[in-house]
């Protein structure tokens, strides 16, 4: 997916963008550019996990050479290449038709619900098991583990059993997101979820995603003191969640 990603982004890019800042960094790498109508900042999850090698080919610093890496089998050039795409994706995106809510607000209405999160993010699944679904969570980090946390290797057999399924964005960098969504094609929701997650929806139409949720960074200088920081708390709260529906059962 993310190769499709990038020959769709690249085809729609009409101006030429300027690089102003950018860092592999945690929890989110980001880059920011700037073009005629302004700056735009794109994430991306930060797996130091799947880093066999702090090596990159990166030459040039540029929105082109960035993308030119969403290929590649470097887990860090696959990074800048999201969080580039991200912020073209975010400079071009029309929310006129998003709702700003969490992601969990999209199944708020549905009960008895089987919901896998595939990424281990504790403010969501405190929030689903607080509400009384039937939870499993899926982790490849082992660091991330912990009580009732399934391996990801399990998401072969239990994914196609499950109702709705949420997707952190971090699985675009992974190269885990055509088999979730493969295994997972029965679930009524599949909601591509968290900061990484800002591509264009456009993208994204005719795959089983239904929703996407992410977040527009509405206050970019501070954004990127905040990173530098490592202060995600303060990140976040300079952000907007969006969801935008693609498939709506």
């Amino acid at each position: 997916m993310l190769s499709q990603i990038k020959e769709k982004i690249i085809q729609m890019i009409d101006e030429k963008f300027k690089i102003e800042d950018f860092s592999f960094a945690l929890p989110y790498t980001y880059v920011v550019i700037r073009g005629k109508k302004g700056k735009a900042m794109g994430v991306a999850m930060t797996l130091p996990e799947e880093v066999g090698s702090y090596k990159n080919k990166i030459e040039k610093i540029s929105v082109e050479e960035f993308i030119s890496k969403a290929n590649s089998l470097n887990i860090i050039e696959r990074t800048f290449a999201l969080a580039a795409m991200n912020a073209v994706s975010q400079y071009y995106i029309d929310l006129s038709n998003a709702k700003y809510m969490d992601a969990i607000e999209i199944i708020k209405d549905f009960k008895n619900l089987k919901i896998a999160l595939i990424g281990n993010i504790p403010p969501i699944a405190k929030e689903l098991k607080n509400r009384g679904y039937a939870l499993y969570v899926f982790e490849r980090n082992q660091k991330l583990w912990g009580e009732n946390i399934l391996s990801d290797s399990l998401e072969y057999q239990l994914l196609p059993e499950m109702d709705a399924v949420l997707i952190s964005g971090s699985t675009l960098v992974n190269g885990t997101i055509d088999m979730i969504l493969e295994q997972g094609k029965n679930a009524k929701f599949i909601i591509l979820t968290g900061p990484t997650s800002q591509v264009l929806p456009e993208f994204l139409k005719g795959t089983k995603i239904t929703h996407v949720a992410s977040m527009k960074i509405v206050d970019i200088d501070n954004a990127v003191k905040y990173l530098k920081l490592g202060d995600f708390h303060r990140f976040s709260q300079i952000c907007k969640k969006y969801v935008i529906f693609l498939n709506s059962p």
